[in-house]
């Protein structure tokens, strides 16, 4: 499933797993450092030189990590930052890939982040188990994907068991369960309807690629499907 130097890099602390292994230590604030709040600087490309003083011709002491967050020690004129991670110190110089954000904006984004990819995680989670019962038995009114399922009976359980997400017993108040979405906001994990023009009569989950995972059919079991195979009329996000 697809779900997207020579020198020793800097021992910076990304803010994600910083924030993540409760570590984030912004930068101290007050007169001695010439900011007036508590800054980190963002390093957001390749390439990026840390030196030993605030001068481009200074000596290098380490290359700075895309992505990575440090900590400013002060500021140097109007250019230049020295910041800190661990026991390391350096200057780096502010242009357009090195940006100074306050540290509690930082730890904000930190924090969003962190959710992101919790939930991503947890979609993973959820579709990787569904999956696993593909060949599994189609019954009518089954329950148990592991004897035999019908489609809202297979969307229950892997929900309940793969997510910790209660929902109804029939696709039609399935269907009214969680957040509607359009098809372009659809992720691996939200849940497909399907009607036969008066109502809601199946269930399938999204597994990503165009494919969904359904208890399809008596002949054909638990089963995987282009998305779209029949009409859909409506797409859930019950994970959030």
């Amino acid at each position: 499933m697809n779900w997207n130097r020579g020198r020793k890099l800097f021992g910076m602390m990304c803010v994600c797993s910083a924030l993540a292994a409760g570590s984030f230590q912004p930068a101290l604030a007050g007169p001695s450092t010439g900011l007036e709040y508590e800054m980190v600087a963002l390093v957001e490309a390749d390439d990026v030189s840390i030196y030993a003083d605030d001068d481009e011709s200074s000596a290098v002491v380490a290359m700075a990590q895309p992505g990575g967050s440090y900590d400013v020690v002060e500021k140097s004129g109007d250019d230049w930052v020295k910041v800190a991670a661990g026991e390391l110190e350096g200057y780096l110089k502010l242009q357009g890939e090195v940006m100074l954000t306050r540290a509690e904006e930082a730890a904000a984004a930190a924090e969003v982040f962190m959710a992101e990819q919790q939930n991503r995680s947890l979609r993973e989670q959820v579709v990787d188990f569904a999956l696993s019962f593909v060949g599994g038995r189609y019954q009518y009114g089954g329950s148990d994907p592991h004897t035999g399922v019908d489609c809202s009976g297979f969307t229950r359980y892997v929900m309940q068991h793969g997510a910790g997400v209660s929902l109804n017993r029939s696709s039609s108040s399935q269907a009214t369960q969680g957040q509607a979405i359009s098809a372009e906001q659809m992720q691996p994990g939200d849940l497909i309807f399907y009607g036969n023009g008066s109502r809601i009569n199946h269930v399938a989950m999204y597994i990503g690629d165009g494919q969904i995972v359904h208890a399809s059919t008596e002949k054909t079991g638990i089963k995987t499907s282009v998305w779209n195979y029949r009409n859909p009329v409506k797409i859930i996000n019950v994970l959030g």
